[in-house]
């Protein structure tokens, strides 16, 4: 990968990395850091990622960073704290958008990066599986259920 090249990596992935980073981790600042050693890691291995793979590698390592970020924050993760985080940095203008981000706040780590990289950012199945390290059957199961927690936590929402 050349310099220009990672340039434009850095161009066209730069705000998609880091909305999947902060709605992960929940924390802005995390978030840049995150993406920021994403970066960092890609320019470092810039000689071995061909040009048509940094997408990947870059949401690979964005991924594996945020899973980090949880692991030190301990394993139980507190979606209240996540939750107040996504609601005081997001505009408060669309009811429907605070709405969808409380709930992907009470998913585990795992089921809400498998509906961001799925759902927001557009990843096939295949792709899923390669940048967590999971199989395709395991990508499809963990979403299902994802989604149907989803679901009921929306449905929930209706009769408040």
């Amino acid at each position: 990968m050349t310099p220009s090249q990672y340039n434009q990596c850095v161009y066209e992935l730069a705000d998609s990395l880091y909305r999947f980073a902060w709605k992960s981790i929940g924390d802005s600042e995390e978030a840049k850091d995150v993406v920021q050693q994403a970066f960092t890691v890609l320019w470092e291995k810039r000689e071995e990622v061909p040009p048509d793979k940094g997408k990947s590698f870059l949401f690979t390592v964005t991924y594996r960073k945020c899973m980090d970020v949880h692991r030190l924050r301990g394993r139980t993760t507190d979606t209240e704290r996540l939750h107040e985080n996504i609601l005081s940095e997001q505009p408060r203008a669309n009811d429907l958008k605070r709405i969808l981000q409380q709930a992907l706040a009470t998913l585990d780590t795992r089921s809400r990066n498998l509906v961001l990289l799925k759902d927001y950012e557009g990843y096939s199945y295949e792709e899923i599986a390669k940048v967590t390290e999971l199989n395709t059957t395991q990508v499809k199961v963990y979403l299902h259920r994802a989604r149907k927690l989803l679901k009921n936590y929306l449905v929930s929402k209706e009769h408040v």
